[in-house]
């Protein structure tokens, strides 16, 4: 039986996952990956995320996003930056803001985390079609 909080967090989510192209890495994959293997996985990766922190409002979605796209090029957590590109693309942000935030990033974190996380970028962007 699915809770009223996971419920509510998973209409949260569902706002930032693709539209119409079901092989971009999302949020929802991630949780069918590894739903055998933790069958309580997804309530963690939906509940506290989506029903508490991405429901804030202080920041909108463009924001969050690219607030946990400099997060996750900072710790090099490259599978996850991977999925939140993903996120960014899916929330309306340009490939100049995720590159402009990833560059700008360099001074702080460095070059090769950078470098990674702009691989990544170029890859997302071979997988899709819809983003300038």
């Amino acid at each position: 039986m699915v809770s009223d909080r996971f419920q509510k967090a998973l209409e949260k989510m569902m706002e930032y996952q693709p539209k119409g192209n079901p092989d971009v890495t999302s949020h929802t994959k991630l949780i069918e990956y590894y739903e055998e293997l933790a069958p309580d996985l997804p309530n963690l990766i939906v509940e506290f995320p989506f029903g508490d922190i991405y429901s804030r409002t202080a920041l909108d979605k463009k924001q969050q996003t690219l607030v946990t796209i400099s997060g996750l090029t900072a710790f090099g957590t490259e599978p996850q930056l991977e999925l939140h590109i993903n996120t960014g693309f899916n929330v309306g942000l340009t490939k100049d803001q995720v590159v402009g935030a990833i560059i700008h990033l360099i001074p702080y974190v460095g070059y090769p985390k950078c470098l990674n996380a702009l691989t990544l970028v170029k890859k997302v962007l071979a997988e899709r079609d819809d983003v300038e």
